[in-house]
């Protein structure tokens, strides 16, 4: 049998005649070769620039469940109110520590002020330029035992923005709690810089008015060796974005995100958590739960986790667990898990939207218990574990106390919701 051969010279012919040849992959740079490209829940740009992101549209994926409407005023360039007040405490009211946390205002111009990524959206970048001449910075050294509490009390629904950096000293141990209350509509960006071998706590609250809006960017660099438990509960506000963006800075890291939320008729409250494994032996856990109640109630979790070919020995995980406790309320859950690296130790994610669980609330009936205190219990039992392992005793009882009264406004309205059973998804 002889070869037929084709003139790939002629216009005619479909292929060119060049040997078939592999791509190899270069050490110096993993995302050389087409299996490593880089992360698709990560494909949009990074940047200080509004003008490198398009305006937010339903039809853009990190958008698709945001009620835009309601919150374009934050997707221009404005001039801050600076009505918003920040000032630094301890939990119990007793002098914060010598030597311990320092809170100065500077400018964006500062040199310890955007050294943490960039903006992953429009919003955050345009908080970012308005807030030019309206930036903090809080340091953290050495050990704390009783817990510091940066309060934010917003003064006016006018439009305001600023910056905070919060740097902690390696080897520094210790809790902090970031209280936003009052009215506002904020654009805040937080930068948490943790440095080696520190293990610290921050925990977001927001309990703004009914009236208020905040959208949120928090972003962290995880020291050698530290351990971070990164807190959101957001427990108040017409709408509320945040999204957290995280990567470490060498092996060893360990992050706990963890997160609350309970959504109210007709508020909209979005979380989103992008968990980036670069360096090898880190260990990252996402673990978000809300409760919605009534109509138009909408709650929205997204969650991206993704280990790069330079991170061998990874440990990820995310779960999402959402408790619909009257009709008419929606819960978006979404788990992104992208691996570029077969030599881990695990990862994996889960999530799902369900109602109260019958055998429970049968339980707790057949012992005595009347059904509408039963279902708080259930509720109380559902958010518990996670409240606690928060790990600061005053909040766990200030945030508990929180769903009870929610739970309690509530009251008959929970009554029939036995008639209704959704449970969307889980994976």
């Amino acid at each position: 049998m002889t070869e037929s051969t084709v003139d790939y010279s002629s216009p005619a012919s479909p292929v060119k005649n060049q040997e078939i040849s592999f791509p190899q992959a270069d050490p110096t740079d993993p995302y050389a070769i087409p299996a490593a490209m880089p992360s698709s829940a990560d494909k949009e740009p990074r940047s200080f620039n509004p003008d490198d992101f398009p305006l937010p549209t339903r039809k853009q994926d990190d958008w698709r469940f945001t009620p835009l409407d309601r919150m374009e005023e934050f997707f221009s360039v404005f001039h801050p109110s600076g009505k918003t007040e920040l000032s630094l405490t301890t939990v119990d009211g007793s002098p914060v520590p010598a030597g311990v946390a320092d809170l100065r205002q500077t400018t964006t111009s500062d040199p310890q002020v955007g050294t943490v990524l960039l903006p992953s959206d429009r919003a955050a970048a345009v908080q970012w330029i308005s807030s030019r001449d309206h930036a903090y910075v809080l340091t953290l050294r050495g050990t704390w035992t009783t817990p510091l509490v940066l309060k934010i009390q917003g003064k006016s629904l006018d439009m305001d923005a600023f910056q905070l950096s919060i740097i902690a000293a390696p080897e520094s141990r210790g809790d902090l709690v970031i209280e936003h209350q009052g009215d506002a509509r904020l654009a805040e960006g937080i930068e948490i810089s943790t440095g080696a071998n520190s293990h610290v706590c921050i925990a977001s609250i927001q309990e703004w008015s009914p009236a208020s809006k905040h959208v949120g960017n928090h972003r962290i660099h995880l020291g050698q060796g530290a351990s971070l438990r990164h807190c959101v509960v957001t427990l108040g506000a017409d709408v509320a974005r945040i999204r957290i963006d995280q990567d470490f800075d060498g092996p060893e890291g360990d992050i706990n995100m963890l997160g609350i939320y309970f959504v109210e008729p007709g508020e909209h409250m979005e979380h989103r958590t992008m968990v980036v494994h670069n360096q090898p032996d880190c260990k990252s856990r996402v673990i978000y739960k809300g409760a919605l109640e009534g109509k138009q109630a909408h709650s929205t979790w997204v969650g991206n986790a993704l280990i790069q070919p330079t991170a061998p020995g990874t440990d990820s995980y995310e779960l999402n667990r959402n408790l619909v406790l009257i009709p008419g309320a929606v819960a978006d859950s979404e788990p992104n898990l992208e691996i570029e690296n077969g030599n881990i130790v695990g990862a994996g994610h889960a999530s799902s939207v369900g109602r109260f669980d019958d055998e429970e609330l049968f339980y707790l009936q057949s012992r005595g218990v009347p059904e509408a205190e039963a279902r708080k219990l259930v509720v109380r039992g559902f958010f518990g574990q996670l409240i606690e392992e928060i790990g600061i005793p005053s909040i766990a009882a200030h945030l508990m106390d929180a769903v009870n009264r929610r739970l309690d406004a509530a009251g008959p309205a929970n009554q029939g919701i036995s008639e209704t059973t959704t449970f969307l998804s889980e994976e």
